[in-house]
């Protein structure tokens, strides 16, 4: 277990740890358990190494909020926090306890505490342990909703991020349209291991966000296939390659997914690729009230494709953590049924990728992350606060594979627009045979 430290930490362990109470005073509660992992390093500005992907570490955190003095006791295991990290914990009150005394520890709670639990983020086992005569008060954890909330400071080292991540990805699609150019050989393996190895390059880089999903062709069609040493295709012929990967860096977290032509694509593929890309940019064009409550956007990316009659079977967009889980709550984009805490707010980070997956054929997925940042409205907010979204990630999105046919001019506008960001954002950063990929794939479409 290691620090989070400034400047890419914005706001202080102590700073986190106050907002925490003051939620607690507000609902009359002494006592919080905290057990989702990703909500304990975000509290505590620390991360670790526990679980693959995810900066993150084992552990239970308990508040004490009942005294003049607050405290706090970390359930972790023997010998994963060094000592001098430990003292500076304690010096913002927090101490450090056996892991496996976590349930004593609720058990000795005296009668007059009143404990908050989220009861979607915690086991049974524990609840179970709480005191005899404890009054509990269950609600989604404070934490939760906070860091979900990325402020204005850590929204400028996402932006650095994401323009690494997308100089990641230059280099290696220079390498590998060449490469294929050439007529070398390449498997999906290959795309994990290359790209992965541009990415480790970049400044501030610490691993990936999750395993690299390289589906040619059929492959493609499943939305979380990942290709293996002992099962995997060799990308030959002509047809779609789908690349959904990211990374963890200490300014943030990446994700993303896009589309490549191999050799000549069908008009059928064209349409489908078309029929996404118009859903993608459908609901990242879109504006909303302040506190729209996340689901009720799905249906605008669907709707390119239900014009056509199709559909896809995941959900649209997923929180996205501040160098932590690459998927996080509360919002979601989707078909879920929605709840107030699913309320769009300033600073949350959601992925839009709409796709459409045609078994046994090919697969397509667009998927940028975007920022909810206020808008004004020519009314002046009159009819409340507007938000939209600030598209983060900086990678071309293939033109080749467009249907000119199904695009409308504000579309085209709107790609062309992106595509000079990206071209702006990325270019000081990459040179060579990747600055010219840069050039070529962010050439504006004309209407």
């Amino acid at each position: 277990v290691y620090e989070h430290l400034p400047p890419q930490a914005a706001v202080s362990r102590a700073d986190k740890l106050a907002r925490v109470r003051t939620a607690m005073a507000s609902i009359g509660a002494t006592h919080h358990l905290i057990s989702t992992v990703d909500d304990v390093a975000w509290l505590l500005n620390l991360r670790g190494a526990d679980v693959e992907c995810n900066p993150v570490f084992i552990a239970h955190l308990l508040l004490d909020a009942s005294s003049a003095q607050p405290a706090g006791r970390l359930f972790i295991g023997e010998g994963k926090v060094p000592a001098a990290l430990a003292e500076r914990l304690a010096a913002d009150g927090i101490t450090l306890s056996p892991y496996s005394s976590a349930a004593a520890a609720l058990a000795a709670l005296p009668a007059t505490a009143r404990l908050l639990v989220d009861p979607r983020r915690i086991t049974l086992g524990l609840r179970e342990a709480v005191a005899a005569g404890v009054a509990v008060v269950e609600q989604i954890n404070p934490s939760t909703l906070l860091k979900s909330r990325k402020v204005l400071e850590e929204a400028v080292f996402i932006r650095e991020a994401m323009a690494e991540d997308g100089a990641a990805m230059c280099e290696f699609y220079a390498e590998f349209e060449a490469s294929l150019a050439r007529g070398e050989r390449w498997t999906e393996l290959d795309v994990d291991a290359r790209l992965s190895a541009q990415r480790r390059k970049r400044p501030g880089f610490i691993g990936l966000s999750f395993s690299t999903i390289a589906g040619w062709m059929a492959n493609g069609a499943l939305p979380h296939y990942r290709a293996l040493p002992e099962s995997h295709a060799v990308i030959e012929g002509d047809g779609l390659l789908l690349i959904d990967s990211g990374g963890q860096y200490l300014g943030g977290t990446t994700d993303i997914t896009r589309v490549w032509p191999i050799g000549t694509v069908t008009a059928a593929q064209k349409r489908d690729y078309t029929l996404v890309l118009k859903g993608t940019l459908a609901l990242s064009r879109t504006r909303f009230p302040r506190g729209t409550l996340s689901p009720m956007l799905d249906a605008i990316a669907r709707a390119p494709l239900w014009e056509h009659g199709l559909d896809y079977g995941h959900g649209t967009g997923h929180g996205v953590g501040y160098f932590l889980n690459v998927h996080e709550g509360p919002q979601s984009i989707s078909k879920a049924i929605p709840e107030p805490t699913m309320a769009m707010e300033p600073g949350m980070i959601t992925s839009i990728e709409p796709g459409l997956y045609r078994p046994g054929l090919w697969g397509v997925r667009i998927e940028n992350l975007v920022l909810n940042v206020a808008v004004d409205t020519p009314e002046k907010n009159a009819f409340g606060e507007m938000l939209a979204f600030e598209t983060l990630t900086l990678c071309p999105i293939d033109t080749r594979c467009i249907d000119l046919s199904l695009m409308r001019a504000d579309e085209l506008a709107w790609l062309n627009d992106y595509h000079a960001t990206v071209r702006e954002r990325l270019a000081p950063k990459v040179s060579g045979a990747a600055l010219a990929w840069l050039l070529a794939r962010t050439e504006p479409l004309a209407a």
